[in-house]
């Protein structure tokens, strides 16, 4: 089932190069609930936009695939007018995806120490410490990054962090340290497999209504890898629905 499930988000979104209808009919339209805010609600609206990107001859690669229950999430790289990472959530039920988030920003980097926005491991081990990284995760954004507990932050993080932020080679320091940029308000959503663990966040960056989504890897009972995107919250009277970010 969770392969499965995998594979059926694989197809999905490589449905974006050929723009094909088909692609989404692993989306219950009856029941889909669409939360980026640029995007018509229902399983129409994502064939139309399916179809809209694949006048750009773009390409699509899920780097990194990971379910969690009835979840569903996703680490890929767009190539379309533009290069953009992102993050792709995707709920299921009965089979088929029923809801749906996302966070994607333009591609930067490499950074300082030569990491991408998205190389390092692709495939998660340690799958029975998923809740136990989970919960680690969770004391980590709700101390450190919400909190601000400077001196919380080596429970959590191993001494050696391999940091795929393009602007910051130290980018979990950063968020703690550079308060003026980086805000978490409330974290909305962990999901894990294994030694991964994806956390949706909303905050600000330099002032900006964002979500913010963090993947971190875990390995010794510490974070040892980061990668992230942010995007800013477009503003309530240009939502093309009603159901909010996250």
């Amino acid at each position: 089932m969770t392969e499965a499930r995998k594979d059926q988000v694989r197809a999905l979104l490589k449905g974006i190069e050929t723009g094909d209808p088909a692609a989404v009919a692993v989306v219950n339209e009856a029941k889909y609930i669409q939360h980026n805010p640029q995007t018509e609600e229902g399983s129409e609206g994502l064939a139309a936009l399916f179809k809209r990107l694949s006048k750009s001859s773009p390409r699509v690669n899920l780097v990194r695939v990971f379910a969690d229950g009835d979840y569903v999430f996703a680490h890929t790289e767009y190539d379309f007018a533009r290069r953009n990472i992102g993050f792709e959530v995707f709920r299921f039920e009965d089979g088929f995806a029923v809801e749906h988030w996302d966070n994607i920003q333009a591609r930067k980097g490499p950074n300082a120490l030569g990491h991408s926005m998205v190389d390092g491991p692709t495939s998660a081990i340690d799958l029975d410490r998923t809740e136990a990284n989970r919960e680690l995760v969770r004391g980590f954004v709700n101390a450190v990054l919400i909190g601000r507990d400077r001196a919380a932050l080596d429970r959590y993080v191993a001494a050696e962090v391999v940091e795929h932020h393009p602007d910051h080679a130290d980018g979990l320091l950063a968020r703690v340290e550079s308060s003026a940029k980086f805000r978490y308000d409330q974290n909305h959503r962990l999901l894990a497999e294994g030694d991964f663990v994806l956390a949706a966040n909303e905050g600000a960056i330099g002032g900006i209504h964002s979500s913010l989504y963090d993947l971190y890897r875990i390995a010794g009972g510490r974070i040892v890898e980061h990668w992230d995107t942010v995007e800013a919250i477009v503003p309530r009277a240009e939502w093309k629905n009603d159901n909010g970010k996250f």
